[in-house]
């Protein structure tokens, strides 16, 4: 066999694979499956998401009692203007909110660290410890702040039992007590919240290349040096998860406050300000919108530096 007819052969060899793993063309059902699967999430999102923050948006700049459509009358920037010159609730919420930030962040956020690295040592029983912990987690912030309602009640409360002035006067009205109800919705929050940061550092861990410790423990790293100077840092995709997280709940934090008084009597929030004026005889609807818009930028603001990021490595890989 000569050369050329091998070299035909070799061609002709390579070729086939290649027109076998040709694209099969999409048929008209195909087109319509696809279509549908694409439509239907879209109409939803666009449905239950853009178009009331939109049409939010919009009344944000409006005067309306929520009723007569043939009411509604351009406002301009009264509304906001009126939320931070003389709305007596707007300045205290957006200092919750950052209480309820930096609350998580400093003990919420690091104990679900601690209990993800604990847990991580192989324990007896540590999926049953793992899994009381992620309880709270699968349960909804209300049901949440209807159990701690149990614990904090001020005459059959658990805690004033504990202290032993359950039924007395000098027991503690934790809820009811504005100086104190703030810091007794906020460790109910970080019940539920340290529960879910503690999934999050568990897959973290478990995702973290095992020779890296090795290497560690071969420089005469101890435990605590190899966790702070390789594993945290080798969990950077992880931390920056949790961040984003962390500042989102404090702000859609919202479910608690209102079972407890509805957020208010020391319990404002930005969130409970907009259920406030958007609900009920008292309704702005105007006022609640702008509040609305408010709490949507600054919500923007953790997500699109989250996605800048990932995009931004996406791109550089």
């Amino acid at each position: 066999m000569s050369s050329s007819t091998q070299t035909s052969a070799a061609g002709a060899a390579i070729a086939a694979p290649a027109r076998n793993r040709r694209v099969r063309r999409l048929t008209g059902r195909d087109r319509i499956v696809l279509g549908i699967m694409v439509a239907v999430p879209t109409l939803i999102q666009l449905t239950l998401v853009w178009i009331p923050t939109v049409l939010s948006i919009g009344l944000s700049f409006t005067r309306w009692n929520g009723l007569d459509l043939a009411d509604i009358k351009p406002a301009g920037m009264a509304n906001y203007e009126y939320v931070a010159q003389d709305y007596p609730p707007f300045w205290p919420a957006v200092q919750h909110n950052i209480l309820w930030l930096v609350f998580l962040a400093v003990i919420a956020t690091p104990l679900g660290l601690l209990l993800a690295v604990l847990l991580d040592q192989q324990i007896k029983g540590s999926k049953i410890y793992q899994s009381i912990f992620f309880t709270p987690v699968m349960l909804s912030l209300a049901l949440i702040g209807v159990i701690w309602q149990l614990f904090y009640n001020r005459d059959n409360g658990l805690l004033n039992y504990l202290l032993g002035t359950a039924g007395t006067s000098g027991a503690v009205d934790w809820f009811g007590d504005s100086s104190v109800n703030i810091w007794a919705a906020l460790f109910a929050a970080t019940w539920r919240h340290a529960g879910y940061v503690m999934i999050l550092y568990l897959a973290g861990l478990k995702g973290v290349d095992p020779s890296l410790r090795e290497a560690a423990a071969l420089d005469g790293a101890n435990a605590t040096q190899t966790f702070f100077r390789v594993v945290f840092p080798a969990m950077r995709p992880v931390n920056i998860v949790i961040i984003v997280i962390t500042i989102i709940e404090s702000l859609r934090a919202f479910d608690i406050v209102y079972v407890i008084n509805r957020g208010t009597n020391g319990l404002e929030l930005i969130s409970a300000l907009v259920i406030q004026n958007l609900v009920g005889e008292g309704q702005v609807i105007g006022v609640g919108s702008a509040l609305a818009v408010i709490l949507l930028v600054i919500s923007l603001v953790p997500i699109t530096w989250y996605l800048a990021r990932t995009f931004n490595k996406g791109a550089s890989e």
